[in-house]
């Protein structure tokens, strides 16, 4: 194989590439991992980080886990799971991000990387394992920080992807929940900055925190537009609520379908954000979307009926946490804690963390199935083992 001539198309064809650069975008000579590595010369770093992220288990795991409504992709598929509401972030991402002239293979790794932590039965199983984790002495459970925990310490059998900073901040920095009025980078956050958030978080405390990088952003707003509207076109589906039940000042501004909400607001993102160092909407876009956000949470996510599958949820992970601990302690052997997780981790995952964070890890890579499947074994009359 001719090397040299391989890297000579690699060089010209990633020049090509920066030519259309915003003077605000990530340069791919600005990457750097905390290992250094050679070069593919077939991708840039971020292009590498994106094809690890998509080859690896907690990835492929997207798809069996909820996005909002626990229990009801059992017998409703249409329903959103992970797996499509990363798809949402990374396409709606990248169209903001090719006409702002951003760094397209950056957002893409941070956008399909952005949830990987995320526990089964989405937001009310983080709720429910956050709880377990502070009832055993290690801090709460955020599904951000074990996004960035998966890729750093648990995939590849404990090694971890390797992944650039710049990716790894986004994968960190993203936080859907918060009502952003502007989002702009902190480019000069180092790696301690990342271990000092982590720190305080799981402690409780509320931090002020932004990506690094305007790509990080780009996905972070992204993240928000992605689920508004398809929040609300699963409760529709589900009959928790009707399309006319929206707020009417909300559908003349922003639409009444998920597909004209998400028009409305990548456009708003794309106008006040040209040429700038930060990504928002303008002012009445982001009332309007704020004022449904709240909506949202009023009628969906605090509905009977959710309200009702987060006790189960609470329950059911109480107990399971305390089993695996259990099977921890007196080294149960035929517990699939230790023959489907950590008899394939390497020493270094062995001895660096606690058997509370060890089943806080098991745990968070369960898809809704693989749970079930799991509180059947302990609590069915004849099926333990």
């Amino acid at each position: 194989m001719d090397k040299e001539k391989l890297q000579q198309i690699y060089e010209k064809s990633l020049a090509k590439n920066c030519e259309n650069f915003s003077n605000f975008a990530c340069e791919y000579e600005d990457a750097y991992r905390l290992k250094k590595e050679d070069k593919c010369y077939m991708r840039s770093d971020f292009a590498v980080d994106r094809d690890r992220i998509l080859h690896s288990g907690a990835y492929r795991r997207y798809q069996g886990k909820t996005q909002v409504f626990s229990f009801t992709n059992m017998f409703d598929e249409e329903t959103s799971n992970r797996s499509l509401h990363t798809t949402y972030v990374s396409q709606i991402s990248r169209t903001i991000a090719k006409i702002l002239r951003l760094n397209l293979e950056l957002v893409e790794a941070i956008a399909l990387g952005h949830d990987l932590g995320h526990s089964p039965f989405g937001h009310d199983g983080e709720v429910s394992l956050s709880q377990c984790c502070v009832k055993h002495g290690i801090g709460e459970f955020h599904h951000n920080i074990q996004s960035l925990h998966i890729v750093d310490n648990i995939s590849l059998q404990g090694k971890g992807l390797n992944l650039t900073f710049q990716v790894r901040d986004g994968i960190i920095s993203h936080d859907g929940e918060v009502h952003d009025t502007v989002l702009q980078p902190q480019r000069d956050k180092t790696e301690k900055d990342i271990q000092d958030y982590i720190q305080s978080t799981t402690k409780g405390e509320n931090i002020i925190w932004m990506p690094a990088t305007l790509e990080g952003c780009v996905v972070r707003i992204s993240d928000t537009i992605a689920y508004i509207g398809q929040d609300i076109e699963d409760a529709i589906r589900l009959n928790i609520l009707k399309r006319e039940d929206l707020p009417k000042d909300c559908v003349e501004f922003l639409g009444n379908t998920n597909s004209l909400i998400i028009d409305t607001l990548v456009k708003s993102v794309i106008l006040n954000s040209y040429e700038k160092d930060f990504v928002s909407f303008d002012e009445e876009t982001s009332f309007y979307l704020y004022k449904l956000k709240k909506f949202n949470y009023d009628r969906i996510y605090t509905d009977a009926n959710v309200k009702k599958s987060r006790m189960i949820v609470d329950k059911s992970m109480d107990i399971l946490f305390d089993q695996y601990l259990e099977d921890l302690k007196k080294q149960n052997l035929q517990s699939k804690i230790f023959y489907q997780f950590l008899d394939s981790k390497n020493e270094k995952y062995i001895s660096s963390f606690s058997n509370p964070e060890k089943v806080r890890d098991f745990i968070s890579t369960m898809t809704d199935r693989y749970y079930n499947e799991e509180i059947k074994t302990y609590l069915l009359p004849g099926s333990f083992y």
